[in-house]
């Protein structure tokens, strides 16, 4: 019998209408399309409007995108998993909801937190549980809703991030195809560096921590930037060197967008072809959870099955790595 690998089979994605360009942002803090686009590379964000619209939305809209594409009925779904840094709520599974939602009636579910790099830690959970010959359709979605823990008024972060959703679709693989390797990594230590701190069991929020805004995300843009671009590519060259991998054997590179000078640094230490880039940080921002999966969404109809994917993300925690996967079909 064949070694059972974990493939993704399908994609899905949802971007709100809403378009946060940055003429837009001119007018709400100081800054201007040219500083955020020469340190970033963003020149807009989509953000999710309407009262009681939150990370579920914007999930069972990648789902529902996914189920309609690939034509696959709910209720064979047997686990989801929403990666997110932005839950609904603290005390109830947005991954819960969005399977009732979309009528994944038979699925078991659980939300998966590791800011930044949650969907790529949930590919290898997904994957894993595949590979264990239990399961055979595990749908992971990768969703935020960023705009609701960011101030406005604080130049420092709201450039960069943007809401949104991706979702893939996990099947079994006997022809070798799917998931092949991961290196993945923590450093607990750097979480004071960027964190949203309060409404935690930690910092519970209160009417001192509103007034300063501790309900908002912070980083410490510097010290981030220079942990990302290291970790990201070292990861990246980790993985190559463990697969007998080099610039030529590699196909695609879906890095976490978070900066255009990231993703470079990245591609470059491997010395990529730009060509072989994934790149759409310019239209969506960071999403957070939600990058590599609107990669793939976007990047679809250019990939090839076989094609060599290296997927690589850097997020507070610190949390890192890299992962290996061949695509498992031609769309």
């Amino acid at each position: 019998m064949s070694k059972i690998s974990a493939a993704i089979t399908a994609v899905g994605a949802y971007v709100p209408d809403y378009v946060l360009t940055n003429q837009i942002l001119e007018t709400m803090v100081d800054t201007n399309d040219e500083w955020i686009t020469t340190r970033t590379g963003i020149k807009e964000r989509r953000i999710l409007k309407g009262e009681g619209k939150g990370t579920s939305y914007l999930a069972i809209k990648a789902a529902q995108d996914l189920i309609n594409k690939k034509g696959l009925n709910p209720e064979d779904i047997e686990l989801v998993i929403v990666a997110t840094a932005t839950p609904d709520m603290k005390a109830a599974s947005t991954a819960s909801y969005t399977a009732s939602q979309i009528g994944a009636i038979n699925a078991f579910t659980f939300d998966m937190d590791a800011a930044c790099s949650s969907f790529l830690y949930g590919m290898s959970v997904a994957a894993s549980y595949i590979e264990s010959g239990r399961y055979k359709n595990v749908l992971l979605i990768g969703a935020d809703k960023m705009s609701s823990i960011i101030n406005y008024k604080d130049r420092a972060t709201c450039i960069i991030f943007g809401d949104g959703a991706g979702a893939v679709l996990f099947e079994p693989n006997e022809e070798g195809l799917g998931l092949q390797d991961e290196y993945l990594r923590s450093d607990g230590s750097g979480r004071e560096f960027l964190q949203a701190t309060y409404g935690g069991s930690s910092f519970p929020v209160t009417e001192e921590a509103m007034a300063k805004g501790g309900q908002y995300a912070f980083q410490e843009g510097r010290t981030v930037f220079k942990n990302a671009v290291f970790n990201m590519a070292d990861a990246t060259v980790k993985i190559l060197d463990r697969n007998g991998l080099d610039k030529d054997s590699v196909d695609w590179l879906a890095a976490h967008q978070a900066n255009k000078r990231i993703i470079d640094a990245t591609a470059e230490r491997i010395n990529l072809d730009p060509a072989k880039v994934m790149m759409n940080i310019q239209k969506y921002g960071n999403t957070t959870s939600a990058t590599l999966p609107l990669l793939l969404n976007d990047y679809e109809s250019q990939l090839k099955k076989g094609d060599n994917v290296i997927f690589a993300a850097f997020g507070g925690g610190f949390n890192w790595g890299a992962i290996y996967l061949k695509w498992a079909y031609n769309s």
